[in-house]
């Protein structure tokens, strides 16, 4: 309970007059700035002036009592960049990526293609392959040994798509993958995300306690820990390989006894194995989800998410600024994905999904803003995912 009920409603009287003042003065301020607009765009000078910008923050500060200089350089940042977005707005000016989006809208077909040629990484029976099978009625499959690979399949045009795991919701993201993100030129043009099961395989007559050596890929090894951990006191090996399903083939073409394989049901029949424990992940409810990737900018009817990769600036709040743009826009952020950036100590790269219907103006504004926060900026398309 309030000890000085009237000199609280007093002060907040004062605080009310004050903010109906800022709110006219700032109401001002973006009608100048609308002026200033004109006038750029008469004389052709762009919206962002850097050096003002300082300039002028520097002046603001100077005036500003010693008590409340830091947060003014806050507050003011913040006004210039309202300023400009407004400058923006009011002056048409649009963004190449503006563009480029809505000429990719215009001209992708109405359908997702039913059959296409498409990379994936592994062999037959792995989860990727399961995950093409969702995304496409026939699939001419092309299977490469690493993911790598798959993106070079599709930067050099050799495939149309390409189907990789990003993320479980287990074990967390593919790190491999968005290692690669970084060094290849791709779009995404569609994601679906898979149910995943883990059986131990064997070639038929194999007993669990004579085998010696498991073999899997190193997501579906951590997806099964405490399964596996049944195994640490009797000296098994735990060997990673490429992909759930190459483990299978590689115990099948063995024909070991004393060897086993973390992959798929589909395996059992593809290599002539025996299921020797049914589903023995960590967590029943373990999806992983795959994004198709293309090399030419494809955005489907009904893309309601988006996926965007950039650097910032290494300095004090740049995060905290780009986020505040999706919360001012009522946009919700899926992924936060970060990498360290190679030969950059403590930078990183940051993998942004978002979700947003593909024709809201609010997703052409938030991307015609996030490249001034960021050092880089690569947007990497906006889609629809299957469930």
């Amino acid at each position: 309970m309030d000890k000085n009920p009237d000199s609280l409603k007093e002060c907040r009287n004062k605080i009310d007059e004050i903010d109906d003042k800022i709110v006219d003065l700032f109401a001002r301020r973006m009608d100048v700035a609308a002026e200033i607009a004109a006038v750029k765009k008469a004389e052709n000078l762009p919206v962002f002036d850097p050096r003002r910008e300082r300039e002028k923050l520097k002046d603001v500060i100077s005036k500003t009592p010693d008590g409340l200089k830091d947060d003014i350089a806050v507050l003011y940042p913040l006004i210039f960049e309202l300023s400009r977005n407004h400058q923006r707005r009011v002056s048409g000016e649009r963004s190449e990526l503006a563009e480029k989006i809505e000429k990719a809208v215009a001209e992708t077909p109405a359908l997702f293609p039913e059959n296409a040629v498409v990379a994936c990484q592994g062999t037959e029976g792995s989860n990727s392959q399961t995950a093409c099978d969702r995304l496409f009625r026939r699939a001419d499959i092309m299977f490469f040994s690493t993911f790598e690979a798959v993106f070079r399949a599709i930067e050099t045009g050799f495939c149309r798509y390409g189907v990789i795991p990003v993320e479980n919701s287990t074990a967390g993201s593919v790190n491999s993958v968005y290692d690669l993100m970084m060094n290849h030129r791709f779009t995404v043009s569609r994601s679906v995300r898979i149910k995943v099961d883990h059986n131990l395989l064997a070639v038929p007559g194999t007993k669990i306690e004579n085998i010696k050596e498991i073999y899997s890929h190193e997501q579906a090894i951590n997806q099964c820990s405490e399964f596996l951990s049944e195994f640490a006191g009797v000296n098994v090996k735990i060997i990673p390989c490429e992909n759930t399903a190459v483990a299978a083939k590689m115990v099948a073409e063995s024909g070991r006894r004393d060897v086993a394989a973390l992959a798929s049901r589909s395996c059992v029949k593809l290599y002539g194995l025996e299921c020797l424990r049914e589903s023995v992940q960590n967590a029943d409810n373990n999806y992983t989800r795959f994004v198709c990737i293309s090399r030419n900018l494809e955005i489907f009817p009904g893309a309601d998410r988006t996926s965007v990769m950039l650097t910032l600036p290494h300095e004090a709040g740049s995060l905290y600024k780009l986020m505040s743009k999706f919360y001012a826009l009522g946009i919700n952020l899926t992924k936060l994905e970060s990498r360290p950036l190679p030969g950059r100590d403590f930078e990183f790269m940051f993998y942004f999904d978002f979700e947003t219907p593909v024709y809201s103006p609010r997703l052409l504004r938030l991307l015609g803003e996030l490249p001034d926060a960021c050092e880089s900026f690569t947007y990497l398309g906006s889609y629809s995912e299957v469930v």
